[in-house]
């Protein structure tokens, strides 16, 4: 008997569904457990989607789709929270284009902390247990169970903080002479950027109007500086409040030695320019100490600038490059090394120097591991420092103080500039714009992955020490 004939339209029916199970099948056997792979790869995907937004002709001022080296830079600079440009954010972007770049901002300054648990719940429908230990090591909560609720926490904190920062700002440009509508976009701007430590101004000539007005550079330092300490020792602090007995050791030495870097840093910046009547040599001594402490706080990843950095005089160009590759807390919206990193090796040295066998802060004793992770972040990050600087004195004619300037400013995502992005040719922009998102999830990934990664040996070989020093 003949074969009853074969119905292809079920067949067809049935080939859909298997292909997307076996894309959500590979997805989630790449990315289950790996929420630092995860960040990394939407990290891409999401600079790939803004890099087309921005390309859009509906995207510039002009009506003319942007050159994509500079739509590309700009948005690694927008997602990585980074501030360096190479055209005017006000002037040569559209509404729609600083929407974009508002956006990108936004998703990118919490990306970090909150995308890769996020997604890792997309992929999965759950959390697997070691991305609840790595979201639980990153928002320094006690249990598993809390980590969905947490997460939902640090995205409704920034919501508040950036609105009360918008609501502080508002009146003031109303004041000014701006109308209601841009008074409230410009707040908008403003407490996004500074919160997300990013930088981008919406002003052709960004704060230098307003370098004397304190109703707008108070909000904006808070801002900045809040954003700097991460989402764990924001957590830490709302709920303990002024109990300094109750916060854990990151909590102290984040807001430690940020407070430590914010003084030192204004101290030393106004030493070093205030006789320099490029900068602040001819204002008066209230406003010389505003600038100190503005640059102090937006030298390590604020971004926003009062002077031209131009026209500081070579020894601050100099310690604001310490200031930037030292960066903010962990697990925040500022770049750099971070303050705890910086902390564990100072910590290290002072053990080493009194013969301790072990290195201890607050009545706590730092693991050997947290040590070696604060190494490897360091070198790394000294390592791509170096690399990029190379490559852009091979790519362009300039001496080394300004590509060095810039390039730390890049890896930090702080977002000053001496103004060397504007005119490098394509090929230095993607230099720096690799060093951006480098710098951005580096660090961070590799910090996760030493901590995610450790195994357990069975066997040790004998100890033989070299020679150091």
């Amino acid at each position: 008997m003949p074969l009853p004939p074969q119905r292809p339209l079920r067949t067809e029916q049935r080939t859909g569904p298997a292909v997307l199970t076996g894309i959500r099948d590979f997805a989630a056997g790449v990315f289950s457990g790996r929420p630092a792979r995860l960040a990394l790869f939407v990290f891409i995907l999401v600079i790939l989607l803004f890099t087309a937004l921005l390309s859009l002709p509906a995207a510039s001022s002009s009506g003319e789709p942007a050159p994509l080296h500079d739509a590309f830079f700009t948005a690694v600079s927008a997602v990585c929270v980074t501030g360096l440009t190479v055209v005017s954010t006000a002037t040569y972007w559209s509404a729609f284009g600083q929407v974009m770049i508002l956006i990108a901002i936004q998703v990118g300054g919490l990306g970090i902390l909150t995308l890769a648990s996020l997604l890792a719940l997309a992929v999965n429908k759950r959390l697997g247990v070691r991305g609840k230990l790595l979201a639980q090591e990153g928002m320094n909560t006690g249990r598993l169970g809390e980590v969905g609720h947490l997460l939902r926490i640090v995205f409704s904190t920034a919501v508040i903080i950036e609105l009360a920062l918008a609501l502080v700002l508002a009146p003031r440009f109303m004041i000014l002479g701006e109308s209601f509508g841009q008074a409230v976009w410009h707040a908008v701007f403003y407490s996004i950027s500074a919160f997300n430590n990013a930088g981008f101004t919406p002003h052709s000539d960004g704060l230098v109007p307003y370098d004397e007005d304190l109703w707008i550079l108070i909000p904006l330092m808070v801002g900045v500086f809040i954003g700097s300490l991460g989402f764990p020792v924001i957590m830490v602090l709302i709920s303990t409040r002024h109990r300094i007995s109750k916060w854990n050791l990151h909590t102290k030495l984040t807001v430690l030695v940020s407070l430590i870097l914010l003084v030192v840093g204004a101290l030393v910046w106004a030493a070093f320019e205030w006789f320099n009547t490029r900068t602040i040599g001819d204002l008066s001594v209230g406003d010389k100490i505003i600038h100190a402490i503005f640059a102090s706080v937006m030298t390590r990843s604020g971004g926003f600038n009062l002077v031209s950095m131009s026209d500081l005089d070579s020894s601050t160009l100099l310690v604001t490059d310490m200031l930037m590759f030292a960066g903010g807390g962990s697990a925040s919206t500022a770049g750099g090394i971070k303050v705890t990193t910086i902390a564990v090796l100072f910590l290290a040295i002072v053990a080493e120097a009194r013969g301790d066998a072990d290195v201890r802060a607050f009545g706590r004793t730092i693991p050997q591991s947290a040590m070696r992770v604060a190494i490897s972040v360091t070198i790394l990050g000294a390592t791509l420092v170096a690399v990029a600087t190379l490559a852009l004195l091979v790519i362009t004619d300039e001496t080394l103080q300004p590509v060095l300037f810039e390039v730390i400013s890049a890896f930090a995502t702080v977002g000053l500039s001496t103004g060397l992005s504007e005119i490098l040719p394509p090929s230095g922009k993607y230099v720096l714009a690799l060093l951006m998102f480098a710098g951005r999830v580096g660090t961070i990934t590799l910090a996760a992955a030493l901590a995610v990664r450790q195994r357990t040996t069975l066997y040790h070989f004998p100890e033989e020490r070299p020679i150091i020093g």
